[in-house]
């Protein structure tokens, strides 16, 4: 197999994220590649390897898959990658998605646990509070667009006019928007040239409350008077109601969404959702569920978890605009919140005070950090980290508090899996998972995970008695004894390394050291790269550096 090779095959299964799998008979391997899916025949080209699996490109879509039972609804489709499996039922899209946690999840857990089934989104389009379009061209010097990127491309912008994520209103101010720059010719920023005006249009909408805050983001580049864009705007025919039109100024190299500057045109910079009776104050870049409806589902899923938390602390981390904790906090004595960005901080207190909840605490700061500086201890911990999970220095941290309960609230499974992994070795069990699909259409999910702390069966008292003569245990005895038991010094992979090196003369990889303690059912997490490297296709270690490894194991009394 190699660079450049065209094959064709079907889609057998999409693993997360996006991944199709295409068994390649002649070469007996597995090559993956993106944005199909499952049962389409299709045609790609070999474009990469990684970890020296090859990696395809999607060229043709030659036979349409069985799973495929619907005509797009999006004039986009398939040229966007923003919504690709809108030509599946939503029931085989959800069973799609359960099968991925299945095979992501099933290895990690230790011992049995239970499964809920996805739980479905109330709505399955027109679902999305917040988009960020795009300004650009669909094609070199083309006019301009706006809208969302072409799939695989960085740089061409489809117009999204008609998309089926977002409440109509945002598709007519989309175009409203749209017509006006073209009608002046007005310039689009180029991430290459850093040249421009336009660079985004930030849309939020309360799905609850019609309130809309319309952003547009351009660089300081160029003078525009906006005021008959503003007026435009809020003569639109809308279901809902204009409540802020924003000018923010960005002038950032990076192609994100980001405030040098936030000129107030109309109105106000915020707007208010509600959920589950209570009411949230959201700006531009606060951080709120994008699917009001299935976030609903989502916090009585994790009050349903967390359970009986009457006269309880409860510590909600990564806790944004606070909402889970607010959710939490009229069943609970105190509910403590952590995030690190300011701004979703100010919100939550403010959204805090506005629901009448004295019994919350919101405090901006790291994770990692501010836990040293709480003085209050959890009774339960809720977990709502980014994307990228927890950060290993930060997990230690909140494991040392020994909570009898962790719910764990994930929307990229791949970073649950690793941080369950270290959960379960400081002694949490997981008692049942579920998912929320507050991403129809797309290939994300959010993963809803309930632990437990292992607790003793039964416990013995014994009674013992120190001094002379027979049953008792001599006193002069307990300090050889304590030093008998003293703790071994941590042995860690660079000292196992250098041992190898230096009495055998060749190298040992990390991951083969995790391998071999995972055979012996030794924990491998002295190194936080060990895990992840494991479930990396590799090679695996010879039997010669096998056994080099058990040596230097043996020669620090691990085994």
């Amino acid at each position: 197999m190699k660079k450049g090779q065209i094959y064709e095959g079907i889609i057998e299964r999409v693993d997360f994220p996006n991944k199709g799998m295409i068994y390649i008979p002649e070469e007996e391997k597995y090559v993956t590649v993106k944005n199909g899916i499952p049962g389409q025949k299709v045609r790609f080209m070999i474009n990469k390897f990684k970890r020296g699996n090859g990696e395809g490109r999607l060229l043709e879509v030659l036979e349409k898959s069985p799973l495929e039972t619907r005509e797009p609804v999006c004039s986009i489709f398939p040229a966007c990658g923003g919504c690709m499996y809108q030509t599946m039922s939503y029931e085989e899209q959800v069973k799609m998605k359960e099968g991925q946690i299945h095979r992501i999840m099933d290895p990690v857990v230790k011992g049995d646990y239970i499964f809920e089934s996805v739980k479905e989104s109330p709505k399955e389009f027109h679902y999305r509070n917040k988009m960020e379009f795009s300004f650009g061209d669909e094609y070199k010097d083309g006019p301009l667009s706006l809208g969302l990127h072409k799939k695989g491309s960085t740089y061409d912008v489809l117009t999204a006019a008609d998309c089926q994520l977002v409440h109509r209103d945002m598709n007519q101010i989309l175009s409203c928007v749209l017509a006006y720059f073209r009608k002046w010719n007005v310039s689009y920023y180029k991430k290459m040239q850093h040249t421009g005006y336009l660079r985004h249009l930030l849309l939020r909408r309360g799905d609850t409350t019609g309130e809309i805050l319309v952003n547009l983001v351009t660089t300081t580049q160029e003078e525009h008077d906006l005021t008959e864009l503003k007026e435009q705007l809020l003569e639109l025919p809308l279901e809902g109601k204009i409540v802020g039109i924003l000018h923010i100024l960005n002038d950032s190299l990076s192609d994100v969404v980001k405030s040098d500057e936030t000129r107030i045109l109309y109105g106000q910079d915020f707007f208010y959702e509600k959920l589950l009776g209570l009411q949230f104050k959201i700006t531009p870049f606060s951080f709120f569920q994008p699917n009001s409806r299935g976030a609903e589902v989502l916090y009585e899923t994790v009050r349903e978890y967390i359970g009986d938390i009457e006269n309880k602390t409860v510590f909600d981390l990564f806790s944004g605009t606070g909402t889970i904790g607010q959710v939490l906090a009229p069943v609970a004595k105190k509910v403590i919140g952590v995030e690190i960005i300011e701004e979703a901080v100010e919100a939550a207190k403010e959204n805090a005070l506005r629901n009448g909840l004295s019994n919350c605490k919101f405090i901006a700061g790291d994770v990692f950090k501010v836990l040293d500086e709480i003085e209050e201890k959890p009774d339960v911990i809720v977990l709502d980290p980014p994307r990228d999970g927890i950060h290993p220095k930060a997990l230690p941290k909140i494991l040392e508090y020994g909570v009898d309960r962790i719910v764990y609230i994930s929307c990229k499974m791949t970073s649950l899996a690793r941080d369950l992994e270290m959960m379960q070795m400081a002694g949490y069990r997981v008692e049942k998972m579920t998912a929320v699909d507050q991403f129809c259409e797309t290939v994300h999910v959010e993963t809803v995970v309930l632990l437990s702390h292992k607790k003793a069966d039964s416990y013995i008292h014994i009674d013992v008695e120190f001094g002379e003569g027979e049953g008792k245990i001599p006193v002069d005895s307990i300090a050889k004894r304590a030093e008998a038991y003293k703790p071994k010094e941590k042995v860690t992979y660079k000292m196992i390394k250098e041992y190898i090196e230096a009495k055998y003369g060749f190298k040992v990889h990390t991951a083969y050291i995790a391998e071999v303690k995972r055979n012996l059912g030794l924990p491998m997490y002295d190194a936080p790269n060990a895990v992840e490297e494991l479930k990396q296709p590799r090679k695996h270690p010879t039997p010669e550096k096998v056994e080099a490894i058990k040596d230097a194991l043996r020669y620090f009394a691990v085994i």
